[in-house]
């Protein structure tokens, strides 16, 4: 399976210390890839990347950044290239939600989400790509949400961050398609995440209730969007750029 595998490679997945970054890390260094982790918990972001280290034997880098910042996003890109000589795949995964109602959401909040979930993979998107073009092409993976297809009256800043991050994924793979790189996103739905905890939390009988809607009759666990995540970083998408792909379980498509 030639065609999947990413022995030689170095990763950089932003936000990768847990959650549904944390998923895709492990299944890029299943894969073969060497893998940087970027978060803002230095403790937490260690971690994540020891145990990559120790259990896939592989090449593994914690790093702490505010991603929102033009020039830490370019010190973190120098940083992975300094360890490991190069840079070939590309994970915009940080995110955040705040869950108000539009007349509730201050301007602050509003600037906040869309800062860590839009900017911040634009920043490191064109931080990268100097060295993506430099070696002949690569690929980079923008993390939406399925409200990048539907509207989230509970969270409109997330929902809107969402949508641009479809937007910014097509743009990006025209601009760079001639230097041969790949830009795609994945659409993740329900995942059992920290993230979707403090929503269940805030909602009661949540679980339930989203589950009733996916087709699959429940909500994905992390390890579930490796698959996506690997084939995306591969040679076998190569001929793939600018798509949103949605991995929900059906929940997207669902009356």
């Amino acid at each position: 399976m030639k065609l999947f595998d990413l022995k030689g490679k170095v990763a950089l997945v932003t936000g990768g210390n847990g959650g549904i970054g944390l998923g895709i890390a492990r299944g890029l260094a299943a894969a073969g890839a060497s893998v940087a982790i970027v978060g803002r918990n230095r403790k937490k972001t260690a971690a994540a990347a020891g145990y990559l280290a120790d259990f896939f034997q592989t090449g593994a880098l914690s790093l702490v950044a505010d991603i929102s910042k033009a020039d830490q996003t370019e010190k973190l890109i120098h940083d992975v290239v300094d360890r490991f000589g190069r840079l070939d795949i590309v994970f915009n995964n940080a995110g955040i939600s705040i869950r108000r109602p539009p007349q509730d959401l201050t301007l602050e909040q509003w600037h906040e989400v869309m800062d860590v979930n839009l900017t911040s993979a634009f920043l490191v998107s064109k931080a990268a790509y100097p060295e993506l073009k430099r070696q002949g092409g690569g690929k980079i993976i923008n993390i939406g949400s399925m409200t990048s297809i539907f509207g989230a009256g509970f969270a409109p800043a997330y929902a809107a961050s969402k949508g641009g991050i479809v937007q910014l994924t097509k743009s990006l793979a025209i601009a760079w398609a001639p230097e041969n790189i790949q830009v795609n996103a994945i659409l993740p739905g329900w995942f059992e995440t920290e993230l979707t905890q403090a929503a269940r939390q805030e909602v009661p009988d949540l679980y339930n209730r989203v589950s009733n809607r996916i087709p699959t009759g429940r909500w994905g666990n992390a390890e579930e969007i490796a698959g996506t995540a690997v084939w995306l970083s591969s040679a076998a998408s190569n001929y793939v750029t600018g798509i949103a792909v949605p991995v929900d379980g059906g929940y997207s498509c669902a009356l």
